[in-house]
């Protein structure tokens, strides 16, 4: 009695090992937010551009500070399951409603191209 009962379970055990290879997949969304940011925008921004001017390039931030209507904040992430976590942020700050200066994750292409000068001059 006792070998029917255990060839059953090893026959259930194989079964359900073997069948769990074709189970479908859950699903993964990739999760992107907020704005992207590409090197190209980031090239296209100039200091006295106006709110209007930036706007356009960058798009409205998703979030507004009403405190602080002289700084833009632009954060971008995507969120790919099991492959890619990706997060960037810029702040753009305003004087007068001028565009003075920029910070984040990228620089404008003319300024990386002087850092790494200055790099390649200090290893030298």
């Amino acid at each position: 009695m006792i070998r029917p009962i255990a060839a059953l379970a090893v026959a259930l055990a194989l079964a359900t090992i073997v069948t769990s290879c074709a189970l479908p997949r859950v699903y993964k969304v990739t999760v992107q937010q907020g704005n992207v940011i590409t090197q190209q925008m980031v090239d296209s921004l100039k200091p006295g551009m106006t709110q209007e001017q930036v706007a356009y390039v960058m798009g409205e931030p998703v979030i507004k500070n009403p405190f602080a209507q002289d700084r833009w904040d632009y954060v971008y992430t995507l969120r790919v399951p099991g492959v890619v976590n990706d997060h960037m942020k810029m702040s753009l700050f305003f004087t007068d409603g001028l565009l003075s200066h920029f910070v984040g994750d990228l620089a404008p292409s003319d300024q990386l191209g002087e850092v790494q000068d200055q790099e390649q001059a200090a290893t030298e």
